[in-house]
């Protein structure tokens, strides 16, 4: 879906998409060590560090604005889980489940998919389910 409006924040895109905004798929990119990798949370949900750490033995470090266009091809509000530059890991947060469909950016500020659990699941190309976030 491409709307007239952005989608660019949390808040936006629930208004927009007239949803709660837990259902909206907040895709977090961060660094371990120099990889990139990209967690989809659901949009109320904050990393814990503590669970972050546990699940990726490292400090939870998000890439900044260049770092996110250079490895996933987005600008951030519209970085999401496919379409990518090149090949990242992907991780669904369990914070998730909670809703049968969710509603991720779709590589731009004003871009949207909505999917089930399932679709996400097959077009992300998801490594593993983690539980890395407070809510």
């Amino acid at each position: 879906m491409v709307l007239k409006v952005s989608t660019a924040t949390v808040e936006e895109a629930a208004k927009a998409h007239c949803v709660d905004p837990g259902q909206i798929g907040k895709t977090l990119s961060f660094k371990i060590d120099d990889k990139p990798i990209l967690i989809v949370v659901a949009g109320k949900a904050q990393i814990d560090n503590k669970k972050y750490k546990s699940q990726f033995l490292k400090k939870a470090k998000m890439l900044n604005y260049e770092e996110a266009i250079e490895h996933t091809g987005h600008a951030i509000g519209g970085i999401c889980p496919f379409g990518l530059k090149r090949r990242i890991d992907v991780f669904l947060d369990v914070s998730l489940k909670k809703y049968p469909e969710i509603i991720p950016a779709a590589g731009d500020q004003n871009s949207a998919i909505r999917l089930t659990i399932e679709e996400l699941e097959k077009h992300s190309n998801y490594v593993d389910w983690v539980d890395v976030c407070k809510y």
